[in-house]
């Protein structure tokens, strides 16, 4: 592997959804959104539901939509283990509209503090996958 590429590895309990070299990976670390260069320092950290944008080593950026998990960085491979994991054009928008429904709903009705914490979380990931879709269409406009 050429050293201004890094080998990045996206994962969920799914399977392998991206295998490759890129020139730099962003994603959306628990204190905010990491950019991943070529031997760059090693980390371990927990990621949340976001974008992770991977451009790759041919200049081309794809977009991957990840429901949490955790980020391992080494000086020549990252690897995303994400709780799910889809690739951006594969986000059902109608779904993602239907669970931040559900979620406000659920958080509406005043359950108890464990309902209240899932809801919290599907409305996390609803909001996610929603702003990347607006992103995306952006980006083609």
């Amino acid at each position: 592997m050429a050293t201004d590429s890094i080998h990045v590895d996206i994962v969920s309990a799914e399977g392998e959804i991206f295998s490759g070299a890129a020139k730099m990976v962003f994603v959306p670390a628990t204190e905010g959104e990491l950019g991943i260069a070529p031997r760059h320092a090693p980390l371990l950290t927990l990621i949340k539901s976001g974008e992770v944008r991977v451009q790759t080593s041919e200049g081309e950026e794809q977009f991957f939509f990840v429901g949490g998990g955790a980020l391992e960085i080494q000086p020549n491979k990252v690897t995303v283990l994400a709780d799910t994991a889809l690739r951006a054009k594969d986000i059902d928008e109608a779904a993602a509209l239907a669970a931040q429904q559900r979620a406000e709903e659920m958080l509406a009705s005043k359950t108890d503090k464990i309902d209240q914490a899932e809801a919290l979380a599907e409305l996390a990931r609803a909001a996610a996958q929603l702003a990347l879709i607006k992103k995306l269409r952006k980006i083609k406009n």
